[in-house]
């Protein structure tokens, strides 16, 4: 992926980041605590993927936290 070229950049394109596509960073390079709204930008809801299985993150309306395989 050409990094100075918009088109081939997934924030600009609209392309999502997968698991294989996400570039590789230091453990210590992301914050250890993630606000759920950041993770979650268009609803109350993310699914994770972890050793092949999906999980559900969901926000009830009380503002708890139910993950679900």
């Amino acid at each position: 992926m050409n990094e100075n070229n918009p088109e081939s950049n997934p924030e600009n394109s609209g392309e999502q980041w997968s698991s294989t596509s996400m570039p590789a960073a230091p453990a210590d390079a992301f914050p250890k605590i993630i606000n759920f709204d950041t993770l979650a930008r268009c609803g109350d809801e993310i699914w994770i993927e972890n050793n092949g299985q999906i999980y559900r993150l969901r926000r009830t309306k009380q503002g708890k936290l139910i993950l679900t395989k």
